[in-house]
């Protein structure tokens, strides 16, 4: 497996991040079947682990605790906080009271002292980013982290997290973790560039589209058994996305490739991305995610994937990334009426 710098940090991690979400009841029930598949990934060459409180409710770290109780050191170990872990108000969020709890949950789960890299999962607009800083550049100095990052975040949030790191002497953001895929290339416009500008390494979710990228959902044709339909059933129906699958499994097949390596591919081969999130939820797909990590793409099928999907550009959203509260708050971008005339 690949080994690059995570971002400025000096950490070497493999070009594929085992992803957990699919560990626990949100996937695999089966806690021995998924420390064995964390152990296969270890011993083909995997060195970075992704996982966050919130996945299974807790249940996914105790899960990756467990499976890494004795190759701790191996591992660069990724967690994230931010989401609702609970009924009531402070239960989640960017705050320092949240962060100073949070930490100590995901290291007592984690079966671990230490988090190689504390990630804020979702931006948060209700908190400032200075407190959220603050607090992490405490758990770095306490060695309880080494290093910080953030998911999802719009360039204009890396940039003043950036200049508020500076300003005030703060520990700076060194990854960010975004979605990208074929099908999804809208970072490429600022959210790369910003990152590359300032020396942050960058782990991308969602290299398959939450599974359009597998071939397995296809245009005109029942969705298979067990697709994961009520979680995100947009994007897995959006005719546009669809379409372009169409094209896509016919480059793959003219290349001689699976939709799958051929998506996986395009994900590491951008100068900008560090690390592609693997998310398997059975041992036959790790495995079938492991023998096409080899493959590597011409200029001239990188060249076809930009005539389907344009670079810089989004099919349709993805239902599940972050959206910025003007676009769902018609207050945000909408003065009352008797303001909005010019005259």
């Amino acid at each position: 497996m690949r080994m690059r710098t995570l971002g400025r940090t000096g950490i070497e991690v493999s070009a594929y991040c085992l992803g957990t979400m699919m560990f626990g009841k949100m996937g695999n029930p089966e806690h021995d079947d998924c420390v064995d598949m964390i152990h296969r990934a270890l011993d083909a060459g995997i060195n970075f682990v992704d996982t966050a409180d919130v996945y299974g409710y807790s249940e996914t770290e105790e899960i990756v605790g467990k499976a890494l109780k004795r190759r701790r050191d191996e591992v660069v170990l990724a967690t994230k906080f931010n989401g609702p872990m609970g009924e009531g108000p402070n239960r989640g969020g960017s705050s320092r009271r949240w962060i100073v709890q949070a930490v100590e949950g995901s290291l007592k789960r984690l079966q671990t002292d230490y988090i190689d890299l504390y990630q804020i999962h979702h931006p948060d607009p209700h908190t400032d980013i200075e407190e959220t800083l603050s607090a992490l550049t405490d758990l770095v100095r306490t060695g309880k982290v080494r290093a910080i990052g953030s998911s999802n975040l719009p360039a204009s949030e890396i940039v003043e997290a950036q200049w508020v790191s500076r300003q005030r002497c703060l520990h700076p953001l060194r990854t960010e973790q975004p979605t990208y895929s074929i099908l999804n290339r809208g970072i490429e416009r600022e959210v790369l560039p910003a990152c590359r500008r300032h020396g942050m390494g960058v782990l991308v979710w969602s290299p398959l589209a939450m599974g359009l990228l597998t071939g397995r959902y296809r245009k005109n044709t029942p969705r298979p058994a067990g697709a994961r339909m009520q979680w995100v059933p947009r994007h897995l129906t959006d005719e546009h996305k669809l379409e372009a699958v169409e094209q896509l499994l016919t480059l793959a097949e003219e290349a001689g490739h699976s939709l799958t390596h051929l998506a996986m591919a395009f994900a590491t081969s951008h100068p900008d991305v560090t690390a592609a999130i693997i998310g398997p939820r059975t041992m036959d797909q790790l495995d079938d995610l492991l023998v096409g990590a080899a493959l590597t793409l011409g200029d001239d099928i990188l060249d076809k994937i930009d005539a389907i999907v344009p670079p810089g550009t989004d099919i349709s959203p993805l239902d599940v990334s972050y959206v910025p509260p003007s676009l769902t708050r018609t207050d945000l971008r909408r003065r009352p009426p008797h303001e909005r005339a010019a005259a």
